[in-house]
């Protein structure tokens, strides 16, 4: 193993560089997902009118992604040139920030557990909102479409939830062609047909509901997510445990390193 050499202390390159090569994968991720989230934005014209996120009722995933790779790119950069030049102030905000997103999560994960009733109702209004924002970002679609067809679900409580939008309203005065159906992602697949209908959803809901078990899912996304939970708990849990266990690596890394680089200023003091 090679060292630094200083006086009485040294710093080891083995956790130097180790922590850099943390993070620089920290580092790449965070730049891959801000051009992904800067090219998503450019080809639906967002960044030319920022109003079309600031008047969006739904979340735009791409401000998701953005705000990940901020958060990995800053890391990242914070945690690479702090290990290299050996900056104790950037190696503390690094070490910090991780402290703090690990905790946080902790927290979320507790509040999860133990207000069941609280989250139920949130997430209810967070796809509520969503669905009335169905229409308006590509992404947002695409995302509850997925989410709709891989669960075997229809809206947040059911398919009357649809009603929560506009073009799919039984009771708008809207002529939309939609109006008293639901997205084709609800429909239940034949597997016959090799192209998707997407007017499979189509006046629907002006049938009886007795008619809807047979051409639509008619149960809500929180309850099948509510059942997806307990089926997959092993594998939620190894990926929460993984992700828990790299934070706490990069944190025992940056506390080390910190720890040798104090030592050396100390010992240089004397």
């Amino acid at each position: 193993m090679h060292y630094y050499r200083y006086s009485n202390a040294e710093v080891s390159c083995w956790y130097k560089y180790l922590l850099f090569s943390y993070n620089i994968v920290f580092w790449l991720a965070g730049v891959a997902f801000l051009a992904a989230g800067l090219w998503a934005w450019s080809e639906k014209g967002v960044l030319s009118d920022l109003t079309k996120v600031t008047g969006l009722h739904g979340l735009d995933p791409v401000v998701l992604v953005l705000v990940v790779g901020i958060v990995m790119f800053t890391l990242g950069f914070a945690g690479c040139v702090g290990a290299l030049r050996e900056n104790i102030c950037l190696l503390k905000f690094f070490c910090g920030t991780i402290v703090f997103i690990f905790l946080l999560e902790l927290a979320v994960a507790a509040m999860a557990f133990l207000f069941q009733d609280w989250v139920r109702d949130k997430v209810k209004e967070f796809f509520e909102n969503n669905i009335k924002s169905y229409r308006d970002d590509i992404d947002l679609q695409n995302i509850i479409d997925s989410l709709q067809r891989l669960n075997h679900c229809c809206g947040a409580q059911g398919p009357e939830d649809w009603d929560f939008n506009i073009y799919f309203d039984c009771k708008s005065e809207s002529k939309s062609r939609e109006k008293c159906g639901v997205p084709f992602s609800c429909c239940i697949p034949d597997p016959a047909q090799k192209v998707v209908n997407t007017q499979c959803g189509y006046d629907i809901r002006k049938k009886s509901k007795s008619q809807w078990d047979d051409q639509i899912f008619v149960k809500g996304c929180i309850h099948a997510l509510e059942a997806w939970l307990p089926r997959n708990i092993y594998i939620v849990a190894g990926v929460f445990i993984a992700i828990s266990l790299l934070q706490i690596f990069g944190i025992f890394l940056a506390r080390t390193l910190i720890s040798d680089i104090e030592a050396v200023k100390a010992s240089n003091a004397f």
